[in-house]
């Protein structure tokens, strides 16, 4: 039998717009085919598994389509190929979703929901069925036609509109000019990067490699308050009326398909709305979106007070460059932090900064992921939509696992965040699993943060590849309940805290490692903030939450009180950051997924004994989280790995500083 290849992509712009073109052309006259054959008259003799093995290739195709569509909307040079492939998607997403509210296909699976059928089925296949049985019920084929039409309408605007959201803030970049005495505390590189212009002013932009070091280094708060207000005002005023009319369409069609809100609707199908509880003598509540309320209220008992003892300490730090300072806001916090980490612990961000060239980082993290999970990366030259992107075929003992790509700094027109897009989910012997990463870091030296971005991205990326041997589609790489998903990223972050892994690629301009003992003053400094950091992604939470169950009809107003009221580091005043809030379209209701995910995360940390280079353990993890994919449910992975159910115990220690 031949393996599967990669997908083959195109060389110039015609073979780039026949691409985004034709490739779902081709998915949607499949899935028309696959449709025919399970409500054709006659056929009603097929059994349940050949349903099933037809449903899994018409998700397959329309899967891969998709994302492919989707990475290329979101990072190909050309807006024309960018345009062309964000209207298939708007196509594809349209018919997958309108396949749910047919009722002929229902039933092709509903007529085989017996107790005799399911006898003939394995685990996996009464899995399949019971997840595909639950999709139309959520999707709304058993309302009336009327309805039904309403339902289709709403969520092809949902489409449209999650889209145009999207494109807004792809599209959005924010410039600020000031005189180059404001630069007083960047890194010369920075200072050299970054001349005076014909007007003695220098420009910055809102891109990630100017955003992130000003917030952190500028010792001149004016420049700060200026980057950090431009940045809350991306994607402002064009996604005011999009957003507002995006909660408008989601909570009609919630209402239409039966349920409270659209909260309510997507904590449906993930661990929190399935009863998944965080242990330490709590769980999850009740169900629905009122679960997350409960989980978000633990959050706030858990942080509030060690976040209020940490915020005098910032102020006071404050008011030493500023005297009249009557609030820390967030564009002091991560300037504050940086500063009190240099002056109480000897961690100076500059120094750190300086053991963490991109041209290490990049090799140092494919060397420890590969050690970790037992592969290689082998470097493949192949055509990709940019000359940046960097591709390696995922190898453990000469087999093809899978093939990732890297797209790791900014341009214009493309994704200004960072993240992992699927593009092929893995199914054994007849596709191999391609994922990519989209990220925006410096060519140069790289912050910490930085750092700790790419192995968080890293391990959604190896998540989709090793989880992708799979039989069906459904099931395929990070296709888990989605507040599990950040989980495993979360844990590899911690990669890039441990003294013996960054050793191992880590130099600066005289070629010495960072010191162990430098390593141990970071994660010490770290830990003082760690309150705050959490009500920050409270405050997050919290945004993403109530303007889904609230419908405030002032979204700045409300935006911006739930961000007083969650954090004492303060929002900017009269600012848009609701704007471009780009998780709102994903992540929709459901921001708490981070720390959802966080607390398991930490939990999954005892897993390694204190050693992240333990191969046995690595491969353990594996084996038990990443590789099964979503194939069975994640309460049940991490019991496995960890021998018990998670627990909040060691989410509250680290909170506590431990």
């Amino acid at each position: 039998m031949t393996s599967p290849a990669p997908i083959a992509y195109p060389t110039d712009l015609d073979g780039w717009l026949a691409f985004v073109a034709e490739r779902p052309a081709a998915a949607v006259e499949l899935v028309a085919a696959v449709d025919e054959r399970l409500t054709r008259t006659g056929d009603d003799d097929m059994d349940a598994a050949a349903r099933l093995d037809l449903w899994n290739d018409a998700d397959l195709a329309l899967r891969q389509a998709t994302s492919e569509v989707y990475l290329l909307s979101e990072s190909h040079p050309d807006a024309a190929v960018r345009a062309v492939a964000e209207e298939r998607v708007q196509q594809l997403e349209t018919l997958s979703a309108g396949r749910l509210l047919e009722p002929a296909l229902f039933a092709a699976f509903a007529a085989v929901d017996t107790d005799e059928a399911r006898a003939d089925l394995d685990a996996e296949q009464r899995r399949l069925l019971d997840e595909v049985l639950r999709d139309f019920r959520r999707g709304g084929v058993d309302l009336p036609e009327a309805e039904r039409a309403r339902v289709r309408a709403l969520t092809e605007r949902e489409t449209e509109l999650s889209l145009e959201f999207s494109r807004n803030l792809r599209e959005s970049r924010r410039e600020i000019r000031v005189a180059p005495e404001a630069l007083v505390g960047l890194p010369q590189d920075f200072l050299d990067e970054h001349p005076a212009g014909d007007d003695g002013l220098v420009v910055l932009t809102t891109d990630y490699p100017d955003f992130m070091p000003v917030r952190e280094y500028a010792v001149d708060r004016a420049t700060r308050t200026a980057i950090v207000a431009a940045y809350n005002d991306l994607a402002w005023p064009e996604n005011d009326a999009v957003l507002a009319e995006l909660l408008a369409v989601r909570a009609e069609l919630a209402q239409l398909l039966g349920y409270g809100s659209w909260a309510d609707y997507e904590t449906e199908t993930r661990m929190i709305g399935r009863g998944a509880g965080t242990g330490g003598g709590g769980s999850a509540g009740p169900g629905g979106g009122a679960a997350i309320a409960d989980f978000l209220a633990r959050l706030d008992e858990a942080s509030a007070a060690a976040a209020a003892a940490e915020y005098p300490v910032l102020l006071e730090r404050l008011r030493e460059d500023d005297p009249e300072a009557s609030e820390v806001t967030i564009a002091d916090f991560f300037y504050l932090l940086g500063a009190l980490r240099r002056e109480r612990h000897d961690v100076d961000a500059q120094l750190v900064r300086s053991y963490f060239p991109f041209d290490r980082v990049l090799p140092g993290v494919l060397a420890i992921t590969g050690r970790l999970f037992d592969i290689e990366y082998v470097p493949v030259d192949v055509p990709t939509w940019h000359a940046d992107v960097r591709s390696y075929d995922v190898v453990r003992d000469g087999e093809l696992l899978g093939r990732i790509h890297l797209d790791l700094h900014p341009r214009e027109g493309k994704y200004n965040h960072a993240a992992c897009f699927g593009i092929a989910p893995g199914i054994t012997g007849r596709v191999v699993p391609e994922a990519a990463l989209l990220c925006n870091f410096s060519r140069g030296l790289m912050t910490h943060d930085e750092v700790t971005t790419f192995f968080h991205e890293f391990g959604h990326l190896v998540h989709d590849i090793l989880g992708g041997a799979q039989r069906f589609a459904r099931f395929s790489g990070v296709a888990t309940e989605w507040d599990f998903v950040e989980a495993p990223s979360q844990l590899l972050e911690e990669w890039a805290w441990d003294a013996e892994v960054l050793a191992t690629f880590t130099a600066n301009a005289a070629g010495e490692p960072i010191p162990a003992e430098l390593v141990e003053k970071m994660v010490v400094a770290d830990r003082f903030g760690r309150a705050l950091e959490v009500r920050r992604q409270l405050g997050h939470a919290n945004v993403s939450y109530h303007l889904h169950v609230d419908r405030p009809a002032d979204l700045q107003a409300a935006t911006e009180h739930w961000y007083r009221v969650t954090s004492p580091v303060q929002p900017l005043p009269g600012l848009h950051s609701y704007a471009g809030f780009g998780h709102l379209t994903g992540y929709g209701a459901c921001y708490y997924t981070y720390q959802w995910s966080l607390v398991i995360a930490r939990d999954l940390l005892s897993g390694f004994g204190g050693d992240l280079l333990n191969a046995e353990a690595g491969e353990r993890y594996r084996r038990e989280i990443l590789e099964p994919g979503g194939s069975r449910d994640a309460a049940d992975l991490v019991e496995r790995f960890l021998g018990r159910p998670f627990a909040f115990d060691a989410y509250r220690e680290w909170l506590a500083g431990a």
